[in-house]
């Protein structure tokens, strides 16, 4: 049994979750949508560059959470899974985690992005182990704010060492797929590094490197 990793932004599905969750928001009238359109862009564009400040960014994206109710961040999560992330579902991803568990691989996705977005969506793909960005919850009420390291660049590594740990895995004949040259640290640490129809800069890595190179689109 080896183990087998996963990146889920624009690797697992077809965009990215995080920035779509912001473009819903807006669409939605729930946060001021010039302002946060504005800067949910630029912070993405940041991310596309390797140059994100991801404390910035995390106060920024966690904020409504913490003005939503319970209920209302249920319901608009349910229309987020239809609308938004529902046409990013990519049937080459659904082959690939199928022929890991096939091979009696344990399944693990590391993503920057915070849990509660990213839990129902992996919960859809079938995967239930997963290292997120933790929000903070207070009495069942999210506070805006963060618990422990982002799972962002060196984070992921950081993160990933602890669950190694405290799961008795080692990265032994490990695989990790994903697109971004932010996922460089971890990328270097697995045995099978696997860029997924990578950005520029990690396909000019994988390139240089020999590394297997793949498209799920």
């Amino acid at each position: 049994m080896a183990l087998a990793i996963f990146d889920l932004d624009n690797t697992l599905i077809a965009g990215d979750s995080d920035h779509s969750w912001g473009q819903f928001l807006v669409a939605q009238g729930r946060v001021d949508q010039s302002h946060y359109q504005t800067m949910n862009d630029r912070f993405y564009a940041d991310y596309e560059a390797g140059c994100l400040d991801i404390h910035a960014y995390l106060k920024f994206s966690l904020a409504p959470l913490a003005t939503l109710s319970a209920s209302d961040l249920k319901t608009l999560h349910l229309e987020f899974m239809e609308q938004m992330i529902a046409p990013m579902r990519l049937a080459l991803a659904d082959r690939l985690i199928e022929k890991h568990r096939a091979d009696g691989d344990r399944l693990l996705v590391i993503t920057s992005t915070n849990r509660f977005i990213v839990e129902p969506i992996c919960q859809s793909l079938g995967l239930s182990e997963i290292l997120a960005t933790e929000p903070e919850i207070i009495d069942g009420v999210y506070t805006g704010r963060i618990v422990g390291i982002p799972t962002y660049q060196e984070g992921k590594v950081k993160c990933l060492d602890v669950w190694l740990r405290e799961n008795n895995e080692t990265l032994d004949g490990s695989y990790f797929y994903s697109d971004s040259i932010n996922d460089m640290p971890l990328l270097l640490q697995v045995t099978h590094p696997v860029a997924v129809d990578p950005d520029p800069q990690l396909g000019a890595e994988a390139v240089n490197r020999g590394w297997d190179i793949i498209s799920l689109r």
